[in-house]
This record gives structure tokens, C-alpha cells and sequence, in this order.
């Protein structure tokens, strides 16, 4: 009898009648509900129906049960045993595994638990914001083309893991969520990026794929990165201090709110007697512990939880609501991903992520996207890491274009070329030298293979300059394998950018279709350079 179910029974005495339970009894049952209850083995929401385990490596499978209760895990031909800590937890360790399924898989103590469908292939985790967590179809949000694509959705060994938005200060075991098998009732649900990410692998690898989604609109890296990652920076501790300082003045401020509360409820009360209209109701505070920019708070709880599963890789759609101290950003980012691979067992997994698109961001400054674009692309000198270049498929007007089978098929071609060594072009050009020729700039690229390509009839969107500093459009042609620029306004040129703006129009490719990333071949002075984010959103 389960504790929670015991109020809702009546319980007989010995002599059969039926009345009210006895303290005596009553105690004795609850006691029997908690010892029953204590004893169960008992699973994390990853490890359930559906899930897709990664193969070629060891996995691992854990939980909890009573101290000193020994635990038995099969899959397959798999058989592993572990017994409990003194604080109930367990793990074994199975594989490495190869693909396939659908398989069953018992996790057995003094209960015995069957996971159903379980899959083996490829795990990778997608995270981020706004545009990570766009859905293939919700109603006023929707990619482009959705009703073909959810009606084409029947991918039986293709699944995703949703994790339910949760704020936490400190990192927790566990998350909310359930496995979900890609078809036309269930996939207007998932990601769309992380969908059509994971089915081009699919497609392409031919193994069965797993998603796990984290993601939560609106929010900034550091939400995502640990404390302890955050506070090793002077840079980026100053953040995590001023939320510190805005969670411990809280309580006054919410005592403060509820006096006031009480006093317009008394004052409404008397002007709506009177038959006047009373002043709107005053706005409550924010509380800054559950608040969704919290630093750490998107770690603690809905990262931190799934670094025991073991993935292939990561990949990451986010930087919008870092703009405004977007130079800060690689440091911020890098930082991160560092912080990420060494959460995980995994090490220097695969980090792909999606350079911002084209927008018409308007604020303070008119390039501080291309700023957090460069702030993004400096992280490929971490190892392991790929760019999906989306300049050319955002929406001038739209911050969450729909364009999302797109982003999904490049990040996927990163994937097969960085975590799958498959030959073939993954990336546009991008910038590799620039060298000065009687008043011309000569810029040469990698990932050119094939050649060069315009798509139109002139290329656009690079500016060169003088010392003066001062940039003017580029007459632009490419010449055998690199680009050549000159101007008439730029006598002497010294330094080349492209797509150097939050909304630019570009049009270079290589013959493999993909667009080049914007550059800037200069190291002066940009927008947000030396600003670093010192305080906490306003919450009252």
C-alpha cells in the first residue's frame, strides 16, 4: 500500500466491520507504506520506456533503493550488479553497446522495474533558447512547412526527452520528462532543431538517435554555466554576486509588497462600496530565485541532472539575449562549453552550435550582433567544436525564423564531419588571410573546396578600410580562389570585413551550398568591447 493511497481506504477490524481506522492502525499502516515505499529501486525520468542508450561506449545506469540493497541490471546478454551507498544510490555500468533495438531492459532489487523499447544509437543533448525550444508546430509558431513535415514524422528509432523548465540554486538528481518516439502525434512537440538534427543523422548514420532537450527562451549562457565555473571568473562573478545580492534582499521586499497588498485590498474594498472604480491592483515583485536568468539556476536544474548519461555530443542555439554584452560573450560561451565537457564523463565532446542569423535587432548599437557572431565563431578554437552558419536564413523582422529544417541539416553536417571523421564539406569558407595588392585586398578562405560561389549577380556585404578606420562598401570579385576588394573611396585599404552587422545581405558560398561566415580581418575597437554585465535584471 502506498502512503499517499491510505486515506483514501477504510480499514476493517477484525471483525470485519467497516468504520473508522484507529490511530493504532492508521500509524502502523503509514509505517508499512514508508517502509514498502523506502524499498522500491527506483529510476531517474531518463531511464524509461524509450529511451536511447549511446553506443561504442560504456553507459551508465543508476538510481536509488534501500542502503545495502543490491541491484541487478540486464540488457541483453548484459548482466551487471551493484549494492547501494549508505545513502541508497547505485550505478553499474553496461557496454559499450551496439546499435540497434528495440530491446527490453530489467532493473530488479526487491522490486523488479521493465524498461520497454529501449533503443541503441546515437545521444546528443540540444539546449539553448528561444530558437532551440521552437517547436515543430504550436499553434502562431510554426517551421515553415509543418504540416508536411509532422505528417511525415514516423521515425520509430528516432526519440526526444523534453525536460520540464525548472529554476534550482542548487544542482539537483533529477529532472521531469519522458522519452517520446518520433510520429505525426508527438512530434509537434519536439524541438524543431534538435528533430531535424536528429533525423538527418538518422537518415545519414543509419542508427537510431536520441534527443535530449533542455532549453528555455529568453535566457543567457551564464543561467546555463555552473557556479563554480561562473565564480573562477572576476569577469563574470561580479553577475553572479549581484544575483546573490538580489535573492537575500527578497524577503523585505516581498514583506514589504504584501503590507501593501493588504492595504489595497482594504482601500478597494471601501472605493467599490462607495460605487467608484479602485486603483489597479499593485505589481508583485519578481522573485529572483526562480527567475529564469538566475546564474547557475538552468544548470542546477535541467543540465546538471543528465550529465551521468552518457551522449555523443552537444548542440546549442543561443546568443540572442547576450547581445548586449556581446563581446563579453566569448568568454561567457567558452566558458561554458569548458564547464560542460568537464561535467560529463564524455570529455571533449562534440560542441556544435548555431551562429546567430540575421536580424534587424535595432538597440543601442547597429552591430552588436556581428559582435556576439565573432564572439561565438573565437570558440572554435576549442577542439571539437562546429559552427552552423545561418546569415543567410534569418528574417529581418522575425527573431525566430522558420527556416528550422535548414539550421538542423548544417549542424548535422558538423556533426558527421567532427564527431564522425565522414568525408565532405561541413562549413562555409571562412576566413583565413588577408594580403594587400596595388590598392586591392586579396582575401583567401578554408572550407573552399570546389571553389567559390555567388549566389547573384554581384557579391555583396564586404566594406574595407583605411587606418583612418573608416569602412565603405567593397567592389567585390572572385578571382581564381579568393576574393578581391577595392573601393575608390579607400586608397590605400588595410582591413576587410563582411556581413559586419546585425541584419547584412550576403551571398558568398562554397560549391557545397554553405554560406560564409561574416569577419573582420581587423582587430580595432567594436561595440560592447570592455563591457562587462556587473548586475541582475530590475525585478521590482
Amino acid at each position: 500500500m502506498k502512503t499517499g493511497s491510505i486515506r483514501n481506504h477504510q480499514l476493517k477490524d477484525p471483525r470485519g466491520h467497516v468504520g473508522k481506522p484507529r490511530l493504532g492502525l492508521l500509524v502502523l499502516a503509514l509505517l508499512m507504506g514508508v517502509a514498502t515505499a523506502a524499498a522500491d529501486v527506483k529510476l531517474p525520468a531518463l531511464i524509461s520506456d524509450n529511451m536511447v542508450l549511446q553506443q561504442g561506449k560504456q553507459v551508465a545506469i543508476w538510481g536509488t533503493a534501500d542502503a545495502g540493497e543490491q541491484v541487478t541490471v540486464v540488457l541483453g546478454e548484459q548482466k551487471k550488479m551493484a549494492t547501494t551507498d549508505s545513502s541508497g544510490n547505485w550505478k553499474v555500468e553496461l557496454g559499450p553497446l551496439q546499435k540497434g533495438g528495440p530491446f527490453e531492459m530489467t532493473v530488479a532489487g526487491k522490486n523488479t522495474i521493465t524498461i520497454h523499447n529501449v533503443a541503441v544509437g546515437e545521444v546528443w543533448v540540444c539546449s539553448g533558447q528561444s530558437n532551440m525550444e521552437f517547436r515543430v508546430s504550436a499553434p502562431g509558431r510554426a517551421v515553415k512547412n509543418a504540416e508536411h513535415e509532422v505528417a511525415a514524422a514516423n521515425y520509430p528509432l528516432m526519440r526526444m526527452f523534453t525536460v520540464k523548465k525548472v529554476v534550482a540554486g542548487k544542482p539537483q538528481t533529477d529532472v521531469q520528462g519522458q522519452w517520446m518516439v518520433a510520429s505525426p502525434t508527438t512530434v509537434s512537440e519536439f524541438s524543431a532543431v534538435g528533430y531535424f538534427f536528429g533525423r538527418d543523422l538518422h537518415q545519414n548514420l543509419k542508427v537510431p538517435v536520441g534527443m535530449i532537450s533542455s532549453s528555455w527562451g529568453g535566457t543567457e549562457a551564464e543561467a546555463w554555466t555552473s557556479d563554480a565555473a561562473v565564480e573562477a571568473d572576476p569577469d563574470l562573478t561580479t553577475q553572479a554576486k549581484a544575483w546573490r545580492q538580489s535573492i537575500a534582499e527578497f524577503p523585505p521586499v516581498l514583506e514589504q509588497y504584501t503590507q501593501k497588498l493588504r492595504d489595497w485590498e482594504k482601500s478597494a474594498e471601501e472605493v467599490e462600496s462607495a460605487g467608484k472604480i479602485a486603483e489597479a491592483m499593485p505589481d508583485a515583485p519578481k522573485d529572483p530565485r526562480s527567475h529564469s536568468w538566475r546564474v547557475s539556476g538552468l544548470w542546477n536544474g535541467m543540465m546538471a541532472p543528465l550529465t551521468q548519461y552518457t551522449i555523443a555530443g552537444a548542440i546549442w542555439y543561443q546568443g540572442e539575449s547576450n547581445a548586449g554584452f556581446a563581446y563579453q560573450y566569448r568568454k561567457v560561451f567558452a566558458t561554458m562549453i569548458r564547464q560542460w565537457r568537464d561535467s560529463w564523463s564524455e570529455g571533449d565532446f562534440p560542441f556544435l552550435f548555431v551562429q546567430l542569423a540575421n536580424y534587424d535587432a535595432g538597440g543601442k548599437y547597429p552591430d552588436s550582433w556581428a559582435v556576439l557572431r565573432e564572439s561565438q565563431e573565437k570558440t572554435l578554437e576549442l577542439p571539437k567544436t562546429g559552427m552552423a552558419v545561418a546569415i543567410d536564413i534569418g528574417e529581418s523582422k522575425d527573431i525566430h525564423p522558420t527556416n528550422k529544417q535548414e539550421v538542423g541539416r548544417r549542424l548535422a553536417l558538423s556533426a558527421q564531419g567532427i564527431a564522425y571523421g565522414r568525408k565532405g564539406e561541413y562549413m562555409g569558407p571562412a576566413f583565413k588571410s588577408l594580403h594587400t595588392e596595388k590598392g586591392t585586398l586579396h582575401v583567401r578562405y578554408t572550407h573552399a573546396t570546389g571553389g567559390l560561389v555567388v549566389r547573384g549577380q554581384h557579391l555583396t556585404g564586404f566594406e574595407i578600410a583605411g587606418q583612418d578606420q573608416q569602412f565603405f562598401p567593397a567592389e567585390a570579385a572572385i578571382v581564381g580562389s579568393e576574393v578581391v576588394l577595392s573601393s575608390s573611396r579607400v586608397r590605400k585599404p588595410v582591413a576587410a570585413r563582411y556581413g559586419w552587422a546585425n541584419d547584412p545581405k550576403c551571398n558568398l558560398y562554397n560549391k557545397s551550398g554553405l554560406p560564409a561566415p561574416p569577419f573582420r580581418s581587423d582587430d580595432w575597437t567594436v561595440s560592447t568591447q570592455g563591457e562587462i554585465r556587473t548586475e541582475a535584471p530590475k525585478l521590482w
